[in-house]
């Protein structure tokens, strides 16, 4: 696939399979935020006679969803391992697949806890084994030297913006204004054409690539890995049944609580296998001690970017006017809608960003500035929703201008971060865990949401200005600090900027 023939049909310039991989994502995206736009709802809203929710307290509603998202980023660990040693990329990502599906279905048949708990279990293993591989698959239709292969990652990445953009429009509308149930039901439709989508071009366009493992077990460690996996799973199922067998009132509560700290030991201690590796050397050790404190500051991101689809979900249901009057005409916001608010601004301002940054060339700024604005416009987005509390109280219902201002500036200050996050993991990697510190990156977002299932259920009424108050007070002094020890940490990391 790297050498594309003259005769080969195209896809905007590039190689068709690219057109697969696209819908692919846009599919799998729009069923994955779809879900993720009703499911705080669906966990705390009291059942009614129209629309049947499961009625938890809204706290640990919050925990939940919070949790969910923590594991998923974990996942990816799993899943890139499964398609190194085990099946490959390309079968690895059907049965991922397959997973998603099964458990957007189990969360539409309406059983309530047990439903929710085996719908997330395959969720968060699927979307671990598909989501780190398609992009690697996308990858492989270029040789490293093609001019085409940074286009191609971009049109891949509009095709998640897309699915992340139609997602709550169709699948909140549908579940909070109609049926919860339904709604996962359009969730796991849309995986099922990310499914169909992949199937057909694989088979035609793309058959070989990822096909086999990159790193394949032999029989040895294979029949090793198994009684592992077994022994893991003996483990795991017997912890659970503890926990539920010492305490069944506050057995979610507790598995919360356990979660949470694997959630955040786990980046830990990848981060100090590294340090301790002797395959490191001293300098690029230097280079590592310069990531802390921008890893940290992006787990600080994402404690506050990944509360849109809790706090924010709730504070968009409970204290926004969604019955609004714009230009004498009456509108009705479903709450989910908010959720789209999020990818809309990265669509609408990454190109003035990338201008700028193509404008200064080399005069802009170097990446630990870029963190320290972006945290400083993160905390800010923070103090702001500070304001409707403020100067109208909690009681009553603001208008969702507030929201809007709100994520635009998050927006730009997440443009600051993620982007650049990720490239300077790979540019400061140490040559032995170059694959391994995109995993370590991915796991600042795992441990953001670990540490959200612990502070995201103190957030309530009489708690909102407070919350919304230290949570991004600390994001603005995170960002200052980063900006005073900009030197040393440019000086640790050499020639990187």
């Amino acid at each position: 696939m790297n050498d594309i023939k003259k005769s080969e049909k195209l896809f905007f310039g590039q190689p068709r399979a690219l057109l697969t991989l696209f819908q692919t994502e846009l599919w799998e995206r729009f069923s994955y935020y779809g879900m993720r736009a009703i499911l705080l709802y669906y966990l705390y809203t009291a059942t009614t006679n129209t629309n049947a929710g499961l009625g938890l307290p809204q706290s640990q509603a919050m925990a939940i969803v919070s949790i969910y998202g923590a594991l998923v980023y974990l996942s990816a660990i799993v899943g890139g391992w499964i398609a190194d040693r085990l099946m490959g990329a390309s079968k690895t990502i059907f049965i991922g697949g397959i997973l998603i599906m099964l458990g957007h279905v189990a969360l539409a048949i309406p059983f309530g806890l047990t439903s929710l708990f085996i719908s997330l279990a395959l969720i968060i293993l699927g979307t671990g084994m598909l989501k780190p591989n398609i992009s690697n698959m996308v990858g492989h239709l270029y040789s490293k030297e093609d001019p085409r292969r940074d286009t191609g990652f971009n049109i891949f990445y509009f095709g998640v913006n897309v699915g992340s953009l139609l997602a709550p429009i169709i699948v909140g509308t549908v579940g909070q204004s109609y049926n919860y149930h339904l709604g996962f039901s359009l969730a796991a439709i849309g995986m099922f054409f990310a499914l169909f989508v992949y199937w057909r071009g694989r088979t035609k366009l793309f058959p070989e690539i990822g096909k086999e493992p990159s790193n394949p077990m032999d029989t040895k460690e294979k029949n090793r890995f198994l009684w592992m996996l077994v022994i893991a799973i003996i483990i795991i199922v017997a912890v659970g049944f503890g926990l539920y067998a010492v305490d069944k009132k506050n057995f979610i509560d507790n598995l919360i609580n356990i979660l949470s700290i694997v959630g955040i030991l786990v980046p830990i201690a990848y981060l100090v296998r590294m340090f301790t590796s002797k395959e490191v050397t001293s300098s690029e050790r230097s280079k590592l001690v310069a990531y802390i404190p921008m890893f940290i500051s992006a787990v600080l991101f994402w404690v506050i970017e990944e509360q849109s689809s809790t706090v924010i979900a709730t504070w968009g249901l409970e204290r926004t006017n969604l019955h609004p009057v714009w230009f004498g005409i009456k509108f009705t916001i479903d709450p989910s809608w908010y959720q789209l608010l999020n990818p809309l601004f990265i669509v609408v301002l990454t190109p003035a960003i990338v201008a700028i940054w193509n404008k200064l060339g080399d005069r802009q700024p170097s990446t630990i500035v870029k963190f320290g604005l972006g945290m400083i416009l993160a905390g800010l987005s923070y103090v702001l929703m500070m304001a409707p509390g403020l100067l109208n109280g909690v009681d009553g219902r603001v208008s969702s201008l507030w929201l809007i201002l709100m994520f635009a500036i998050q927006m730009a200050g997440e443009l600051l971060v993620s982007p650049v996050g990720l490239s300077v993991s790979t540019k400061l990697a140490p040559a032995a865990f170059q694959s391994q510190m995109i995993a370590m990156w991915l796991l600042s977002d795992a441990g953001a949401q670990a540490i959200n299932a612990q502070i995201t259920p103190l957030f309530s009424k009489s708690t909102e200005v407070a919350f919304f108050g230290i949570v991004g007070g600390i994001g603005v002094i995170v960002g200052l600090i980063l900006l005073l020890i900009k030197k040393p940490i440019l000086k640790l990391m050499g020639d990187v900027r």
